[in-house]
């Protein structure tokens, strides 16, 4: 049962990260700036994601991969919850 709530939990932080990729060209300046934006939250969310699995796991591949995805999606929350909130702000 423990891994239908890690699979769940890293679902929903991966969504997280669709949803900040998906909404961060809506709130950038111009193209380069998005792709900046991109390449920070990439790469700051495979190095977080990597460090949560390799100190969590026993680099075994299904734990790993689980580890990796909720450690790469929990870096964008941040940005998902600002993005969502300056989208309701222009909304009103």
């Amino acid at each position: 049962m423990t891994i239908f709530y890690h699979l769940a939990l890293t679902a929903l932080l991966l969504g997280a990260a669709v949803y900040t990729h998906w909404r961060l060209p809506f709130h950038t300046i111009n193209a380069r700036h998005t792709l900046i934006s991109r390449l920070i939250l990439l790469i700051v969310g495979v190095a977080f994601g990597v460090a949560m699995a390799t100190t969590n796991t026993n680099g075994q591949g299904t734990q790993w991969l689980i580890a990796f995805g909720a450690g790469f999606g929990s870096v964008h929350v941040p940005a998902a919850a600002i993005l969502f909130l300056k989208r309701q702000r222009a909304e009103s």
